[in-house]
């Protein structure tokens, strides 16, 4: 038995399902997971020695590889003042600042410490601000464990085959109308039947929970006009592209302006935070200015502020999105190419530093095409690349990610990998 085992072992009888987040029980994948003792740069190491090139990148916030000088350094120089206050620091302010200026939708932001507490409170605040109850999210699209987005959710929920949560009550599941992605139908007719008590829209602008899929031509551009029209908030959850398709994320890429934008992992630097912003008259709702209320005793901690702004500041100052995109083509071209040399027409979907292979040939746009995608395919394919020393998300819904610690060798080693799997399926 391997030492990862045996920490698995021990782990399942004091952890309910031996982890603290469920896609890490590795469930489907008839195997244990195995546990990290070190990362560094685009490469994990397990407690038994063995090497990983990382795609995973501890979901999204490893924009700059794990421990990234920059980032150690930060906090190595924050932590002898100590770790919490629990009353305002300069570091708030900085982080504030960064993200308006970077995000030019975001007039006033609010720090939290998880992108969960972050669509939480920004769906809190559009009840608040509209006076109204129910709010449209899309099918796949995961917006955190909050009960009134777990509905219809993507992510781990998918991975265990309960897209749902026992535990939300049916009463609050009813205010949250889960539509298809790209479906603009469903969303006109939402708005005739609903529309004097939809407070808001919230969605990833690109859904990444269930593998990695687009908006349509005008989708966007619909939802925005849309919401306007009936008063409702557009709400873009860019928890996983904020930051890391560019400075300006998702939108920036699309010109569509959302009222509230919630953010979270890159801003951390590998630490724990959120937030969430946006038009200052609606944000001027949230207490001690208005009357939605919303709390956090660590958030805005300055470690956590340390980690993020050292880690956007190196995003800043370099040619980090530049990086990306080449290490990103490179990948893509290796990909396809693996693809059609296997003679498996897959699909395959890339966003700058994010990208997913689907086990369908299907084209994905919406929840239903990306679950057409075979399980059996991927658990077959996720091993083999684990055994040839590459790891990527254990879930075929969960998108993988680049880091600028990757190198030119890691992404040709990875192709190598990939068209070896292939071949095995």
């Amino acid at each position: 038995m391997s030492i990862s085992e045996e920490l698995f072992a021990r782990a399942q009888a004091v952890i309910p399902g031996g982890v603290n987040s469920p896609v890490r029980a590795f469930s489907r994948l008839g195997r244990a997971p195995f546990f990290v003792t070190a990362a560094r740069g685009a490469h994990l190491t397990d407690e038994d020695g063995n090497d990983y090139i990382d795609y995973v990148g501890t979901w999204g916030p490893a924009i700059l590889g794990h421990a990234p000088e920059c980032v150690i350094a930060a906090v190595q120089k924050c932590i002898p003042h100590g770790l919490g206050y629990g009353i305002p620091t300069r570091a708030e302010v900085d982080m504030a600042e960064m993200i308006t200026s970077w995000i030019p939708s975001v007039e006033k932001v609010r720090m939290t410490n998880s992108g969960t507490e972050a669509t939480m409170s920004a769906v809190r605040l559009a009840r608040g601000y509209t006076g109204r109850n129910r709010i449209i999210k899309f099918e796949g699209c995961y917006h955190g464990h909050a009960d009134s987005l777990l509905v219809s959710a993507g992510s781990g929920a998918l991975t265990h085959g309960k897209p749902d949560s026992a535990g939300v009550p049916a009463r609050l599941a009813a205010l949250t109308l889960a539509l298809p992605f790209n479906d603009k139908g469903a969303v006109r007719r939402a708005f005739q039947q609903y529309g004097h008590d939809i407070a808001c829209v919230i969605l990833e602008p690109f859904p990444a929970n269930a593998g990695l899929y687009f908006p349509k031509e005008g989708f966007l551009e619909f939802l925005r006009e849309i919401t306007q029209q009936h008063g409702a908030l557009l709400i873009f959850d860019e928890v996983m592209t904020g930051f890391r398709l560019g400075r300006a994320g998702v939108q920036g890429l699309c010109g569509v302006t959302p009222d509230l934008t919630t953010l979270g992992k890159v801003i951390g630097g590998g630490l724990p935070v959120g937030a969430f912003g946006g038009r200052a008259d609606i944000m001027d709702c949230i207490s001690p200015l208005g009357p939605v209320y919303q709390a956090g005793t660590l958030s805005g901690n300055p470690v956590a502020m340390a980690a993020g702004l050292a880690q956007l500041r190196e995003l800043g100052k370099t040619d980090a999105y530049s990086r990306l995109e080449t290490l990103g083509a490179r990948l893509e071209e290796g990909m396809r190419r693996a693809l059609k040399d296997s003679g498996r027409p897959l699909t395959f979907h890339r966003a700058g530093s994010m990208f997913c292979l689907f086990f369908t040939t299907c084209e994905v746009y919406d929840l239903n095409t990306a679950s057409t995608a075979s399980m059996d395919m991927f658990r077959t394919f996720f091993l083999s690349l684990l055994d040839q020393g590459v790891y990527i998300a254990p879930s075929p819904y969960e998108t993988a990610f680049l880091s600028t610690a990757h190198t030119e060798s890691d992404i040709d080693h990875t192709v190598e990998a990939v068209a070896r799997a292939l071949q095995a399926l």
